[in-house]
């Protein structure tokens, strides 16, 4: 519509995204947005909550950005949630079944994950799930964690994460499906021992070659020392194979 105006004075005309940046942040409100209305006629209010996006092009060392996701699996309308977690810079890779994608449920996995690092992180990636609000976002808050969010539709933001889901589903999930859907606790340690594989042996190609766990240890020698700590590994085990169903007694440490 401004082109015949830009020919006949000849100006250069700015390109449509400044336009709408105009229209956006224009002082009287240029663009009007229709009110939400309730079941009764009532315009509903408007509660926007600026959320911390992940800035690009931004590459963190080891362990300073988990990235988190869930995968979830339906059968006979039973519901099973897993939570996946990996550090983009080392492949370095956690996961764990859950009975369902409630917040108090990814909050106590959140929490095992944490004492099973050796350092807290600084950034958490996630989406917009509800999974990962309430109580998980309290949790975070209290370990003085950031938290970033990715846009809505956008799973290339957590791309690492998004393979690392496809690689516990091909490798592992689908051979133990049945088992996943009747004993979470036995799932749970047997995915803790592919696990291990996948950590210690497996090679990544990015990487060169390597698994992540011999690439962790060129920057957090600590880790060689800190996961030989059988007792806080067990603990945390027992927690995650099922909260609901708290052992009396924790075998001693090897």
């Amino acid at each position: 519509m401004l082109e015949p105006w830009r020919r006949q004075h000849g100006l250069q005309l700015p390109s449509v995204s400044t336009i709408g940046r105009i229209i956006a942040s224009a002082a009287d409100k240029m663009r009007h947005a229709p009110a939400r209305i309730d079941r009764r006629g009532r315009p509903k209010p408007v509660r926007r909550q600026r959320k911390s996006r992940k800035p690009r092009g931004a590459r963190p060392a080891p362990l300073q950005c988990l990235a988190v996701d869930t995968v979830e699996r339906v059968h006979d309308g039973l519901r099973r949630s897993i939570l996946t977690c990996i550090d983009p810079a080392s492949a370095f890779g956690l996961a764990v079944a859950l009975p369902s994608k409630a917040a108090c449920h990814t909050e106590a996995a959140m929490a095992a994950i944490l004492s099973l690092l050796p350092a807290k992180p600084k950034v958490v990636l996630s989406d917009n799930g509800s999974e990962f609000e309430a109580g998980f976002a309290k949790l975070l808050k209290q370990h003085g964690i950031q938290r970033c969010y990715t846009y809505p539709n956008s799973p290339k933001m957590k791309a690492h994460v998004e393979r690392f889901n496809r690689t516990v589903q091909e490798s592992f999930v689908d051979d133990h499906e049945d088992l996943l859907l009747t004993d979470l606790a036995l799932f749970n340690q047997k995915l803790a021992n592919w696990l291990v594989f996948y950590n210690a042996q497996r090679p990544h190609h990015r990487l060169g070659q390597r698994p992540p766990l011999s690439c962790l240890l060129q920057h957090h020698p600590e880790c060689q020392r800190w996961w030989t700590h059988t007792m806080r590994r067990t603990r945390s085990r027992w927690r995650l194979a099922d909260r609901s169903a708290k052992p009396t007694r924790l075998p001693p440490p090897s």
